[in-house]
């Protein structure tokens, strides 16, 4: 291969990694908990004065009842769903 087609092809690959980052760069992290980052306030509120490994129930983003377990996390004590995170309401969908 010559130099000049492989640094066209390095042009272009360095062209189109620039673009995809510029595109993430301009757009805000996706909503979660009515426009709110981390758990929502009903997870914080069903651990609040309990330990880690403590199981609760809380309302979640629909207002059906949501078994979790307390665990430690950057905001303190917060119940995490059993079985792990549901998935986001359908207006939230990609």
């Amino acid at each position: 291969m010559s130099i000049f087609p492989r640094s066209l092809v390095l042009a272009m690959l360095a062209g189109a990694a620039v673009s995809a980052s510029a595109q993430n760069a301009n757009q805000p992290p996706p909503p979660q908990h009515d426009g709110k980052r981390g758990p929502p306030q009903e997870a914080i509120d069903a651990c609040k004065g309990k330990a880690e490994g403590v199981k609760v129930t809380f309302k979640g983003r629909r207002g059906e009842d949501v078994k979790g377990v307390c665990k430690r996390m950057r905001e303190g004590v917060v119940a995490v769903p059993e079985g792990g995170m549901p998935p986001p309401p359908p207006d939230q969908r990609k």
